[in-house]
C-alpha cells in the first residue's frame, strides 16, 4: 500500500452531471486499486445504493456506471495518503481553489462535498454544517454531506442514506430503487 501514496486517482466526470460527488482525497487503496472509495470499510457505495442514486451497490471498479445515471467524483485533494490528516491546510485551500475552476468548467447541477471539515477548509466556511451551502460556482448549487469513511462514528450507515437522499430530491434525480424514504427536506 505504501507504494500508493501520492499517487492520483482519476476523476470520474462528464459536463453537466446532476451530482459531482467530490471525496476530501484519496486513501491508499483508492490509489492502489485506481478507484474511487475503495476501502472496504468505507460506507460510501452502500450509502450512495441506500439513499436511491443507484438501483444497486455499486462496487469501486464499477465507478464508471456513475456517468450513467448523471453522478461524478472527483476530489478536494488529488494527492492520496493513508489519511486524511496528513493534509495541509495549504493543500485544502488550494484543492477548494483548483475544485471551483473544475466545476465551473464542468458546470454540475449539484457539487455534493464529503466531508464538512474539508469543506470548511478548503473554502473557508468555518460555520457550515452538513446540508445545502449559501455558496454556489457559477449556476452549480454546494451541498455538504458526512464523510462516508468506516472512522466517522457520528454518523451511521441509515442516518447518511437520509442525507444523501435528501441532495437527490433537491437534484430531481430519480429513486433507483433506495430502501430509504424521504420527508420534508430540512433547510
Amino acid at each position: 500500500m505504501e507504494a500508493a501514496r501520492d499517487r492520483l486517482v482519476p476523476d470520474v466526470i462528464a459536463d453537466g452531471l446532476h451530482v459531482l460527488f467530490c471525496g476530501i482525497n484519496p486513501g491508499l487503496m483508492s490509489a492502489a486499486t485506481g478507484h474511487h472509495f475503495a476501502r472496504p470499510g468505507n460506507r460510501f457505495w452502500p450509502v450512495l445504493h441506500l439513499s436511491g442514486f443507484t438501483p444497486r451497490q455499486l462496487r469501486p471498479a464499477e465507478q464508471g456506471e456513475l456517468l450513467s445515471y448523471g453522478l461524478g467524483i472527483t476530489n478536494v485533494v488529488e494527492r492520496a495518503t493513508a489519511r486524511a490528516d496528513e493534509l495541509s491546510t495549504e493543500e485544502y485551500v488550494e484543492g477548494g481553489r483548483l475544485l471551483t475552476a473544475k466545476v465551473a468548467l464542468r458546470r454540475p447541477k449539484w457539487l455534493a462535498v464529503v466531508g464538512v471539515t474539508a469543506y470548511r477548509t478548503a473554502f473557508g466556511e468555518r460555520k457550515a454544517q452538513v446540508g445545502p451551502q449559501e455558496r454556489t460556482i457559477g449556476d452549480t448549487r454546494v451541498w455538504v454531506l458526512p464523510n462516508p469513511s468506516g472512522l466517522n462514528a457520528h454518523w451511521t450507515a441509515a442516518t447518511m442514506a437520509e442525507e444523501f437522499a435528501r441532495l437527490r430530491v433537491a437534484a430531481g434525480v430519480a429513486d433507483q430503487g433506495g430502501s430509504v424514504s424521504v420527508t420534508t427536506p430540512r433547510s
